[in-house]
């Protein structure tokens, strides 16, 4: 399949062929018919991907943070390889699309192959001829909504969510700064839901190009502030929500003066929050930030696990949202056609995103992609190209299974000096990801399933994956008679590490496990210090660093928690360092 990918050092769009990802238990594969480009959020991320270190540096100071906080725990040398994979791999764009859905997995409830539907999220929903979406970022289309509309639906939960989050009533009176796509979204609702809507903007070319509107439109200057006193008998609006983005401060400000004793701000855009302690004190302004589409955002076990909030407690989530979007688009209180000026051929991609250029003074709003309507149903299965190189009889023939940040950081750029090893085939969960590790290590092929990599042309399989997926990848290479280098842990439980030993036992490949620690120079000169010792004491101080409590690795049903899935490198280490295997276990924790 085809997918739009973006260059993080130079911003360059590119369409590249990219394997179509497997699908998982609470996940949906959707042929994608409509994409919307948002044309602030991806024209803000190519011009930062456009400049140069210290301007991207300058502009994220978060990512900055965390660049110095893996020096002080990895060095330089794992730092810089980390930061410039980061850079080199392609980045996917779009997070709002609508299509047909092909397949579903199989905890997916409600949602069947031919549906049509909306889905969101940025890594999900991207620019691509077929994605793969986590169930709680999907909803069903209402049989009268136009298939153009749907795609507004992850802008509109945005908006939406701002709006909920604003409390509005009956009567109020509201200022929204900035009139994109979700400025104008957001009128619409407060319109909708009995407000008066003050809305303002400085691009003197939405405010031209603004079609019939049921709020008062006004250019954002020194005479604003005149009109607000005026529309409001002097008493301020009850409210301002900024859908705008800027690097000043003037949008908090502004907001202070004009809202009302007690009203509420609520910030959407990527705006400089530099509060003005003395006019919201007083006025005791109540300021808050909206997390995009709603509750939800940002936890995995949510969005990408397929855990749903209960309704009587969370009325309103992101796919509640993405819902009750579409429902007022099926009730028409809410218009977005005219919200698009430009539809283009997916394959045309490039020339829909020259429209973001700021030497392009062409106007535009809402873009659409437009996708052919192809049948892909087979390709779910398989999808490889393995013409791109012949495989030497005389090396070692390496497959991979996963590729995170270790791998790309430290694991390939070894290999790749190795003389006696060639690169074979692929699989990554990211198709992006899986095109640019092919492209910069020469591998032969990449692919989305793995039986590919498992035939004649592979003699050793090499897994990163999820720790919860490793006994099963080595169980299906062993069987093939494979060898095997897997990443620690092994498994996750004695049932699999069962199998994985039957398997081994029948098969003729050679497993081993990824206990670096073991190999390690400081360790070979303890050995020597202590040779001829039988009887040894060995403390082991670990000191890797607090993770977390939202990453993977502390899930125990996918990572295994700190010592299934870290701390067995030290029990390894410690069975080497004695020169024995393990033969009793007693643990003890400080409170």
């Amino acid at each position: 399949m085809k997918q739009v990918l973006q260059n993080n050092n130079t911003g360059e769009i590119r369409i590249e062929d990219v394997p179509i990802p497997q699908l998982q238990d609470n996940f949906i594969i959707v042929q994608n018919l409509f994409s919307l480009i948002s044309s602030g959020t991806e024209k803000t991320k190519i011009e930062l991907s456009k400049k140069n270190l210290f301007q991207k540096a300058k502009a994220r100071p978060d990512l900055v943070k965390k660049v110095f906080q893996k020096f002080k725990k990895d060095g330089l040398i794992e730092t810089f390889n980390t930061v410039k994979s980061k850079l080199d791999t392609p980045v996917p764009l779009g997070y709002s699309t609508v299509g047909k859905v092909i397949s579903v997995g199989g905890l997916v409830k409600d949602i069947a192959p031919g549906d049509l539907v909306a889905c969101a999220g940025a890594g999900y929903a991207n620019h691509a001829e077929v994605i793969t979406v986590p169930v709680n970022l999907v909803t069903k289309i209402p049989k009268n909504v136009e298939l153009r509309d749907a795609s507004f639906t992850t802008i509109g939960a945005i908006a939406l969510q701002g709006c909920r989050l604003l409390k509005p009533l009956i009567g109020e009176t509201f200022l929204v700064v900035g009139l994109g796509l979700i400025g104008q979204i957001t009128s619409q609702i407060l319109n909708a839901n009995g407000c008066k809507v003050i809305s303002t903007d400085v691009d003197e070319k939405i405010l031209n190009n603004l079609n019939e509107q049921n709020h008062e439109v006004y250019k954002s200057d020194e005479s604003l502030e005149k009109i607000i006193n005026v529309s409001t008998n002097g008493n301020g609006v009850d409210g301002v929500i900024i859908c705008a983005g800027t690097t000043s401060n003037s949008l908090i400000e502004l907001a202070g003066r004009v809202t009302r004793e007690k009203g509420r701000v609520v910030v959407i855009g990527a705006v400089k929050m530099d509060i003005p302690r003395e006019e919201y004190y007083k006025k005791e302004i109540e300021i808050i930030i909206s997390r995009s589409y709603g509750p939800g955002r940002y936890d995995p076990y949510y969005e990408e696990k397929g855990n749903d909030y209960p309704l009587g407690y969370v009325r309103f989530t992101e796919n509640r949202n993405m819902e009750t979007f579409l429902s007022l688009i099926s009730q028409g209180k809410i218009k977005v056609d005219n919200l698009i000026t430009h539809e283009f051929d997916f394959n045309d991609a490039k020339k829909a995103y020259e429209l973001l250029n700021p030497k392009n003074n062409k106007f535009h709003l809402g873009i659409l992609l437009k996708y052919k309507n192809h049948d892909f149903f087979e390709k779910i299965k398989t999808q490889s190209d393995k013409s791109g190189k012949s495989i030497s009889k005389d090396k070692i023939s390496l497959s991979l299974i996963g590729a995170g940040n270790y791998t790309k950081g430290k694991l390939l750029p070894l290999l790749k000096s190795e003389p006696n090893l060639d690169f074979n085939g692929i699989i990554t969960n990211s198709g992006s990801n899986s095109l640019f590790i092919k492209e910069k290590y020469k591998f032969a092929f990449n692919t989305n399933n793995v039986e590919e990599l498992l035939d004649e042309t592979t003699n050793a399989i090499m897994i990163t994956t999820l720790h919860n997926t490793h006994a099963n990848f080595v169980i299906k290479s062993l069987s093939k008679n494979k060898h095997v280098y897997v990443e620690k842990p092994l498994a996750l439980n004695i049932d699999e590490l069962k199998e994985i030993n039957s398997t081994y036992k029948k098969n003729d490949g050679s497993l081993i496990v990824g206990f670096n620690r073991n190999f390690s120079l400081l360790t070979e000169r303890v050995l020597s210090l202590f040779k001829g010792i039988e009887k040894k004491i060995i403390n082991i101080r670990v000191n890797a660093g607090e993770i977390e409590k939202n990453h993977w690795t502390q899930n125990p049903k996918i990572g295994g928690g700190r010592l299934l899935g870290e701390g067995c490198h030290f029990i390894s280490l410690a069975s080497f360092i004695a020169s024995s295997n393990i033969s009793k276990v007693y643990t003890n924790s400080i409170n």
